[in-house]
Protein backbone atom coordinates (compact mmCIF):
# COMPACT_ATOMS: atom_id res chain seq x y z
CA UNK A 1 0.00 0.00 0.00
CA UNK A 2 2.48 2.71 1.26
CA UNK A 3 4.55 1.51 -2.54
CA UNK A 4 1.45 2.60 -4.46
CA UNK A 5 0.96 5.72 -2.23
CA UNK A 6 4.24 6.42 -2.78
CA UNK A 7 4.22 6.13 -6.55
CA UNK A 8 1.23 8.04 -6.57
CA UNK A 9 2.91 11.44 -4.92
CA UNK A 10 5.93 10.85 -7.62
CA UNK A 11 3.61 10.90 -10.22
CA UNK A 12 2.10 14.07 -9.51
CA UNK A 13 5.43 15.59 -8.15
CA UNK A 14 6.32 15.03 -11.69
CA UNK A 15 3.46 15.89 -13.80
CA UNK A 16 2.22 18.71 -11.62
CA UNK A 17 2.58 21.27 -14.27
CA UNK A 18 1.23 19.63 -16.88
CA UNK A 19 -1.53 19.08 -14.46
CA UNK A 20 -1.40 22.82 -13.71
CA UNK A 21 -1.63 23.94 -17.29
CA UNK A 22 -4.59 21.70 -17.86
CA UNK A 23 -6.37 22.85 -15.11
CA UNK A 24 -5.93 26.58 -16.33
CA UNK A 25 -6.84 25.62 -19.98
CA UNK A 26 -10.04 24.56 -18.82
CA UNK A 27 -10.80 27.48 -16.82
CA UNK A 28 -10.24 29.55 -19.78
CA UNK A 29 -11.52 27.46 -22.43
CA UNK A 30 -14.93 26.02 -20.59
CA UNK A 31 -18.05 28.02 -22.17
CA UNK A 32 -19.31 30.95 -19.83
CA UNK A 33 -22.86 30.64 -18.25
CA UNK A 34 -23.48 34.28 -19.14
CA UNK A 35 -23.11 36.66 -21.63
CA UNK A 36 -22.60 40.41 -21.82
CA UNK A 37 -25.01 41.33 -24.04
CA UNK A 38 -24.37 45.38 -24.13
CA UNK A 39 -21.08 46.99 -23.41
CA UNK A 40 -20.03 47.96 -19.77
CA UNK A 41 -21.00 50.40 -18.50
CA UNK A 42 -19.94 50.22 -14.59
CA UNK A 43 -16.24 48.64 -13.35
CA UNK A 44 -15.61 46.98 -9.50
CA UNK A 45 -12.23 47.32 -8.50
CA UNK A 46 -11.76 45.58 -5.57
CA UNK A 47 -8.52 46.99 -2.86
CA UNK A 48 -8.34 43.28 -0.74
CA UNK A 49 -5.95 42.42 2.00
CA UNK A 50 -2.60 44.52 3.17
CA UNK A 51 -1.76 47.68 0.74
CA UNK A 52 2.18 47.08 0.49
CA UNK A 53 2.06 47.85 -3.55
CA UNK A 54 -0.07 49.94 -5.89
CA UNK A 55 0.90 49.10 -9.28
CA UNK A 56 -2.17 46.53 -9.86
CA UNK A 57 -4.77 48.80 -8.61
CA UNK A 58 -3.62 51.75 -10.10
CA UNK A 59 -3.31 50.68 -13.44
CA UNK A 60 -7.12 49.46 -12.94
CA UNK A 61 -7.83 52.74 -12.05
CA UNK A 62 -5.99 54.20 -15.31
CA UNK A 63 -7.88 52.23 -17.49
CA UNK A 64 -11.47 52.84 -15.90
CA UNK A 65 -10.63 56.60 -16.14
CA UNK A 66 -9.74 55.92 -19.82
CA UNK A 67 -12.34 54.19 -20.71
CA UNK A 68 -15.22 56.49 -21.86
CA UNK A 69 -18.08 53.82 -21.71
CA UNK A 70 -17.28 53.16 -18.20
CA UNK A 71 -19.75 55.66 -16.47
CA UNK A 72 -19.11 54.76 -12.69
CA UNK A 73 -16.95 52.93 -10.51
CA UNK A 74 -17.36 50.83 -7.04
CA UNK A 75 -14.04 50.43 -4.99
CA UNK A 76 -14.80 47.28 -3.21
CA UNK A 77 -12.76 47.74 -0.40
CA UNK A 78 -11.72 44.86 2.38
CA UNK A 79 -8.53 45.65 3.75
CA UNK A 80 -6.33 46.26 6.99
CA UNK A 81 -4.53 49.48 5.58
CA UNK A 82 -0.98 48.69 4.62
CA UNK A 83 2.05 51.03 3.67
CA UNK A 84 2.07 54.92 3.89
CA UNK A 85 2.70 55.62 0.24
CA UNK A 86 1.14 53.07 -1.89
CA UNK A 87 -2.19 54.16 0.31
CA UNK A 88 -1.73 57.72 -0.70
CA UNK A 89 -0.97 56.94 -4.38
CA UNK A 90 -4.49 55.42 -4.48
CA UNK A 91 -6.01 57.94 -3.06
CA UNK A 92 -5.33 60.71 -5.26
CA UNK A 93 -5.51 58.66 -8.07
CA UNK A 94 -9.27 58.07 -7.10
CA UNK A 95 -9.51 61.73 -6.35
CA UNK A 96 -8.34 62.47 -9.65
CA UNK A 97 -11.16 59.44 -11.32
CA UNK A 98 -13.70 61.44 -9.48
CA UNK A 99 -13.28 64.42 -11.87
CA UNK A 100 -14.20 62.34 -14.80
CA UNK A 101 -16.70 59.57 -13.34
CA UNK A 102 -18.18 59.23 -10.26
CA UNK A 103 -16.77 56.27 -7.66
CA UNK A 104 -18.53 54.98 -4.65
CA UNK A 105 -16.48 53.44 -1.97
CA UNK A 106 -17.71 50.13 -0.07
CA UNK A 107 -16.35 48.89 3.07
CA UNK A 108 -17.24 44.78 2.65
CA UNK A 109 -15.29 43.97 5.21
CA UNK A 110 -11.99 46.25 6.86
CA UNK A 111 -11.83 49.31 5.67
CA UNK A 112 -9.28 51.17 8.13
CA UNK A 113 -6.00 52.85 8.17
CA UNK A 114 -4.50 53.15 4.91
CA UNK A 115 -7.32 51.44 2.82
CA UNK A 116 -9.43 53.97 4.80
CA UNK A 117 -6.92 56.41 3.20
CA UNK A 118 -7.47 55.18 -0.27
CA UNK A 119 -11.11 55.69 0.25
CA UNK A 120 -11.49 59.28 1.17
CA UNK A 121 -12.05 61.10 -2.06
CA UNK A 122 -14.78 58.71 -3.50
CA UNK A 123 -18.22 60.59 -4.13
CA UNK A 124 -19.63 58.27 -1.55
CA UNK A 125 -17.94 55.86 1.15
CA UNK A 126 -20.68 52.87 2.04
CA UNK A 127 -20.63 50.37 4.64
CA UNK A 128 -21.39 46.86 5.32
CA UNK A 129 -23.81 47.03 8.71
CA UNK A 130 -21.02 44.81 9.92
CA UNK A 131 -17.95 46.49 8.59
CA UNK A 132 -14.48 47.90 10.46
CA UNK A 133 -14.14 51.57 9.27
CA UNK A 134 -11.49 53.98 10.96
CA UNK A 135 -8.03 53.39 12.42
CA UNK A 136 -6.73 57.07 11.27
CA UNK A 137 -3.51 56.92 12.78
CA UNK A 138 0.52 56.08 12.26
CA UNK A 139 2.62 53.18 13.74
CA UNK A 140 6.40 52.26 13.15
CA UNK A 141 7.36 49.39 15.21
CA UNK A 142 10.50 47.28 15.31
CA UNK A 143 11.51 44.24 17.85
CA UNK A 144 14.14 44.91 20.57
CA UNK A 145 16.36 41.69 19.75
CA UNK A 146 19.44 42.70 22.00
CA UNK A 147 19.15 39.97 24.69
CA UNK A 148 18.48 37.24 22.03
CA UNK A 149 21.31 38.51 20.34
CA UNK A 150 23.01 38.21 23.66
CA UNK A 151 21.95 35.03 24.21
CA UNK A 152 23.07 33.05 21.36
CA UNK A 153 26.68 35.25 21.12
CA UNK A 154 26.06 37.21 18.12
CA UNK A 155 27.34 41.22 18.09
CA UNK A 156 26.91 43.84 15.60
CA UNK A 157 29.67 45.89 13.69
CA UNK A 158 28.31 49.08 12.28
CA UNK A 159 29.86 52.00 10.48
CA UNK A 160 27.24 54.60 10.06
CA UNK A 161 27.50 58.75 9.78
CA UNK A 162 24.78 60.66 10.23
CA UNK A 163 22.92 60.84 14.12
CA UNK A 164 20.13 59.16 13.32
CA UNK A 165 20.77 56.82 10.32
CA UNK A 166 20.52 53.39 13.01
CA UNK A 167 16.95 55.45 14.36
CA UNK A 168 14.79 52.06 14.28
CA UNK A 169 17.08 49.57 14.68
CA UNK A 170 15.94 46.25 16.27
CA UNK A 171 19.41 45.22 17.84
CA UNK A 172 19.34 47.59 20.76
CA UNK A 173 17.16 49.97 22.95
CA UNK A 174 16.41 53.35 21.12
CA UNK A 175 18.30 56.23 22.56
CA UNK A 176 15.85 59.25 23.77
CA UNK A 177 17.08 61.12 20.46
CA UNK A 178 16.22 58.04 17.91
CA UNK A 179 12.74 57.80 19.57
CA UNK A 180 12.34 61.70 18.88
CA UNK A 181 13.21 61.50 15.72
CA UNK A 182 10.93 58.41 14.52
CA UNK A 183 7.79 60.22 16.89
CA UNK A 184 8.12 63.26 14.77
CA UNK A 185 8.46 61.18 11.54
CA UNK A 186 5.06 59.19 12.57
CA UNK A 187 3.63 62.77 13.37
CA UNK A 188 4.28 64.43 10.19
CA UNK A 189 2.80 61.39 8.19
CA UNK A 190 -0.82 61.55 10.90
CA UNK A 191 -1.03 65.26 10.40
CA UNK A 192 -0.83 64.83 6.79
CA UNK A 193 -3.62 61.74 7.16
CA UNK A 194 -5.55 64.11 9.14
CA UNK A 195 -5.54 67.15 6.96
CA UNK A 196 -6.84 64.91 3.62
CA UNK A 197 -9.64 63.00 5.61
CA UNK A 198 -11.04 66.79 7.24
CA UNK A 199 -10.68 67.94 3.62
CA UNK A 200 -12.10 64.88 1.52
CA UNK A 201 -14.63 64.64 4.12
CA UNK A 202 -15.33 68.23 5.14
CA UNK A 203 -14.27 67.28 8.78
CA UNK A 204 -12.65 70.12 11.12
CA UNK A 205 -9.04 69.24 11.93
CA UNK A 206 -9.41 70.33 15.44
CA UNK A 207 -11.91 67.81 15.97
CA UNK A 208 -10.01 65.35 15.07
CA UNK A 209 -9.87 63.52 17.94
CA UNK A 210 -13.45 62.39 17.54
CA UNK A 211 -12.96 60.98 14.10
CA UNK A 212 -9.69 59.94 13.95
CA UNK A 213 -6.89 59.03 16.92
CA UNK A 214 -6.67 55.61 15.44
CA UNK A 215 -10.33 55.25 17.01
CA UNK A 216 -11.65 52.04 15.23
CA UNK A 217 -15.53 52.52 14.54
CA UNK A 218 -18.09 50.54 13.60
CA UNK A 219 -20.33 50.99 10.13
CA UNK A 220 -23.02 53.11 12.45
CA UNK A 221 -20.36 55.09 14.67
CA UNK A 222 -18.44 55.62 11.58
CA UNK A 223 -21.41 57.45 10.00
CA UNK A 224 -21.95 59.67 13.25
CA UNK A 225 -18.34 60.22 12.74
CA UNK A 226 -18.54 61.53 9.17
CA UNK A 227 -16.32 59.23 8.00
CA UNK A 228 -18.74 57.07 5.70
CA UNK A 229 -22.06 58.42 4.31
CA UNK A 230 -24.47 55.41 4.53
CA UNK A 231 -24.51 52.01 5.94
CA UNK A 232 -25.81 49.48 3.00
CA UNK A 233 -24.96 45.85 1.81
CA UNK A 234 -23.17 45.40 -1.77
CA UNK A 235 -26.80 45.24 -3.99
CA UNK A 236 -27.10 49.26 -2.59
CA UNK A 237 -23.56 50.23 -3.33
CA UNK A 238 -24.12 48.86 -6.85
CA UNK A 239 -27.44 51.09 -7.06
CA UNK A 240 -25.57 53.70 -5.86
CA UNK A 241 -23.33 53.76 -8.55
CA UNK A 242 -25.58 53.45 -11.05
CA UNK A 243 -27.74 56.43 -9.83
CA UNK A 244 -24.87 58.93 -9.74
CA UNK A 245 -23.62 57.64 -13.32
CA UNK A 246 -27.35 57.83 -14.61
CA UNK A 247 -26.88 54.59 -16.22
CA UNK A 248 -30.34 52.84 -16.89
CA UNK A 249 -29.24 49.53 -18.47
CA UNK A 250 -26.24 48.90 -15.74
CA UNK A 251 -23.79 46.63 -17.34
CA UNK A 252 -20.86 45.49 -14.83
CA UNK A 253 -17.69 45.05 -16.65
CA UNK A 254 -16.25 41.61 -16.85
CA UNK A 255 -12.68 40.39 -15.98
CA UNK A 256 -11.73 37.47 -18.65
CA UNK A 257 -12.05 34.03 -17.18
CA UNK A 258 -7.93 33.59 -16.30
CA UNK A 259 -7.74 36.87 -14.81
CA UNK A 260 -10.66 36.02 -12.63
CA UNK A 261 -9.20 32.51 -12.13
CA UNK A 262 -6.35 34.15 -10.65
CA UNK A 263 -7.56 36.53 -8.79
CA UNK A 264 -9.82 34.45 -6.87
CA UNK A 265 -7.28 32.39 -5.84
CA UNK A 266 -4.61 35.18 -5.05
CA UNK A 267 -7.89 37.01 -3.01
CA UNK A 268 -8.33 33.83 -1.09
CA UNK A 269 -4.42 33.67 -0.09
CA UNK A 270 -4.53 37.34 0.84
CA UNK A 271 -7.41 37.06 3.17
CA UNK A 272 -6.32 34.01 4.96
CA UNK A 273 -3.12 35.92 5.83
CA UNK A 274 -5.27 39.03 6.42
CA UNK A 275 -6.91 36.74 8.78
CA UNK A 276 -3.99 35.34 10.34
CA UNK A 277 -1.38 38.72 10.87
CA UNK A 278 -3.73 41.47 10.39
CA UNK A 279 -6.16 43.71 12.27
CA UNK A 280 -9.21 42.90 13.72
CA UNK A 281 -11.46 40.10 13.35
CA UNK A 282 -15.84 40.17 14.22
CA UNK A 283 -17.56 36.99 14.51
CA UNK A 284 -21.00 36.04 15.47
CA UNK A 285 -21.34 32.99 17.81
Amino acid sequence: MFSTIGKTIKWIGQHFMGMLFLLIAFVVLMPSSTTQLIPANLQEIKLVGPIMDATAILKEIEEAQKNKKIKGVLLNVNSPGGAVPPSIEIAYAIKELKKHKPVVAYASGIMASGSYYASIYANTIIANPGSIVGSIGVIMESANIEELMQTIGVKTQIVKQGTYKEAGTPTRKWTPEERAELETLTKDTYELFVQDVANARGLKVSDSKTYADAHIFSAQRAKSAGLIDKIGVISQAKKEVQKLAKVKKPSWKEKDKLENFIEQLSTKSILKFQNYFYGLKSSIL
